[in-house]
């Protein structure tokens, strides 16, 4: 009589070596964790609830922040925005410089403002996160929004009178005073959020964490 053949899927090996296609043992060595870039103590990795309610919080605080820094927008705006000369002969009020470019100048001022307002608050998010999420990129865009509206509201408010009748009493004729503060392009609100979610993004993106590699795929067999 002859020996069994070995089967062909299961290649023979010498005894001692190492039999790759033995299962392993019970008890045996677990394999190593992969590393999601985060510190985590033993029993200490986050839940995706938690992680959720984290970043609705600091998205919260994320709105309010730039909320609160959009009255330093207005404040400068009010302060770099160009002044708008009128003047009145006692019977109607017209522009003192009719070739003027004062009355665009106030949207250009609050748009290049707002640019520089985004970039910084979108580096400022990001440096305290160190990681990017929808919520974060939503906070900064609506943050961002609400942060224009509280610097075009206030700089109107603090700037000169919209009445313009009152105010041309007030100075007499053919003296010219400064006109309103006033946003002619309502498109410029936007130039924040803009902003903010662009450097946001781009940060991420070449300073984010990375996704951890996969694990190198296993032989399936000897050739």
């Amino acid at each position: 009589m002859t020996a069994p053949l070995t089967p062909p899927h299961q290649p023979h090996h010498e005894s001692g070596e190492p039999d790759p296609w033995r299962a392993p043992q019970a008890g045996g060595r677990p394999a190593p964790p992969v590393d999601d870039g985060r510190d985590y103590e033993a029993g200490d990795a986050p839940s995706t609830g938690e992680e959720l309610r984290a970043d609705l919080r600091d998205g919260a605080l994320t709105v309010v922040a730039l909320a609160v820094l959009g009255i330093v927008l207005g404040l400068l705006w009010l302060w770099l925005a160009p002044k708008v000369q009128l003047i009145s002969n006692g019977r109607e009020i017209y522009l003192r410089d009719t070739e003027g470019e004062e009355a665009i100048g106030a949207d250009g001022t609050f748009a290049l403002l707002a640019l520089v307002f985004g970039a910084v608050s979108a580096a400022g998010v990001f440096w305290w996160r160190r990681r990017g999420g929808i919520v974060l990129v939503l906070a900064l865009a609506l943050g961002g929004l609400v942060g224009g509206l509280v610097a075009w509201r206030l700089g109107v408010w603090l700037g000169p009178t919209t009445d313009l009748v009152a105010h041309a009493k007030s100075v007499g004729p053919n003296v010219p005073f400064d006109g309103p503060l006033e946003l002619r392009a309502y498109g410029v609100l936007v130039a924040w959020p803009l902003s903010a979610m662009a450097v946001h993004l781009t940060l991420t993106g070449l300073l984010g964490p990375r996704d951890p590699a996969p694990p190198p795929a296993c032989l399936s067999g000897a050739r």
